[in-house]
């Protein structure tokens, strides 16, 4: 299957290089078995000094194209790929002041768009991470590309990374209560948090239902002391990671720390805690109907070869070679949509953010597979 790439930019250890390089080179990246995509060509947006997309295209005869359109035709008149692969993660954008990058990922996803109707032709579209940092473009790209019948995957690698202990929360199950917890820039990395919330709330009973509100409730000290602070669902957390050999706090304290909350239309009360200082930890738990509390953290193998990225490869060139995601594109829908109001909500000091365009979106999950083994088996 040949492929065509849609990128800000490609250097070491960006998103491009974790998707694109083990496509082009497995082995290099711990694969046994090369992948069934072909990277044939890429538009490619910036080209920092430490620019691996020319040397890697000149290794790998890979054509680089001036225009989106160009990319995906290859230079000739019509669709001449099996896929498209939009990555706009990284690069010299700048930010608004509600601390989002404003990374052109729906310019480039309305470019693809657009190729399409010029070429006569579409074919599976996958986009890294979420939307737009802006809920009406995402809403926009949704409706455009169901319009068009264009297939489309989205996410990012933390519903397929590692999981301790190696559970999902059953299909079908209630859910009372959840929380999940993450670390650091609260634009790039909130969207991760909200993924792990995501996967698994979503496999709550009746399935998902929507979201009619979000809110910033607290900063620094006051996150960990507001009453909406679920500390036994944070406690069940805490006790996984606490008995990781690698866990460290951060040292700064807890000054940077966040409480989000968000009210789906169901019913479901969900927390997300921003917790820099508790160090480097994505995880969730969610309380049953008895009472019960199920705890997972997710892991990352954050040092080559970053197997996570693996299973997200996998999990793309599954979508790319029946046309069918592995799962709902609806959930990065309602991931991009919260962390858009998340961000406003923190920016206007607090408010609760009312999500009307995030009420009514409904939609049954997936059973994906995610690793299993130890942190590092590759994919």
């Amino acid at each position: 299957m040949n492929i065509a790439a849609i990128v800000t930019e490609w250097r070491k250890n960006s998103h491009a290089d974790v998707i694109l390089s083990r496509i082009c080179d497995p082995a290099a990246w711990g694969h046994k078995q090369p992948f069934e995509m072909n990277l044939v060509s890429m538009y490619v947006e910036h080209f920092p000094e430490n620019d691996f997309a020319r040397d890697k295209a000149k290794a790998h005869k890979i054509a680089m194209h001036k225009d989106i359109t160009s990319a995906i035709a290859d230079g000739g008149r019509q669709v001449a790929v099996d896929g498209v692969l939009v990555i706009g993660e990284h690069g010299p954008y700048a930010r608004n002041n509600k601390l989002q990058q404003l990374y052109p990922r729906r310019r480039f996803l309305d470019e693809v768009a657009e190729s399409f109707r010029k070429l006569g032709r579409v074919v599976p579209v996958f986009t890294d991470k979420h939307f737009s940092y802006e809920p009406l473009f995402a809403q926009w790209i949704l409706q455009t590309y169901k319009h068009m019948n264009i297939p489309l995957m989205a996410g990012s690698s933390l519903p397929v990374s590692w999981r301790v202990p190696e559970q999902s929360w059953p299909i079908g199950a209630p859910i009372r209560r959840a929380f999940a917890q993450g670390y650091a820039d609260l634009d790039a990395y909130g969207f991760h948090t909200l993924e792990t919330l995501q996967c698994q709330v979503e496999r709550r009973k009746g399935g998902e239902t929507g979201v009619k509100s979000v809110r910033s409730l607290a900063t620094g000290e006051q996150a960990w002391k507001h009453p909406a602070f679920p500390a036994d669902l944070w406690q069940a957390l805490e006790k996984r990671y606490q008995s990781r050999p690698q866990h460290h706090r951060y040292p700064a304290g807890k000054g940077q720390d966040e409480l989000w909350e968000i009210r789906y239309t169901d019913g479901l009360v969900a927390h997300v805690g921003m917790f820099t200082s508790e160090g480097q930890v994505w995880g969730a738990s969610m309380e049953g109907e008895n009472g019960e509390i199920q705890s997972t953290v997710f892991e990352l193998e954050d040092k080559q070869n970053f197997g996570h990225f693996g299973y997200l490869t996998k999990a793309i060139e599954h979508f790319i070679k029946t046309g069918k995601s592995p799962y709902p594109v609806e959930r990065t829908y309602l991931t991009t949509g919260i962390l858009a109001a998340a961000l406003q909500s923190r920016s206007e000091g607090g408010t609760e953010v009312p999500t009307a365009f995030l009420s009514s979106i409904s939609y049954t999950p997936a059973d994906w597979p995610f690793p299993r083994g130890p942190l590092g088996t590759p994919a």
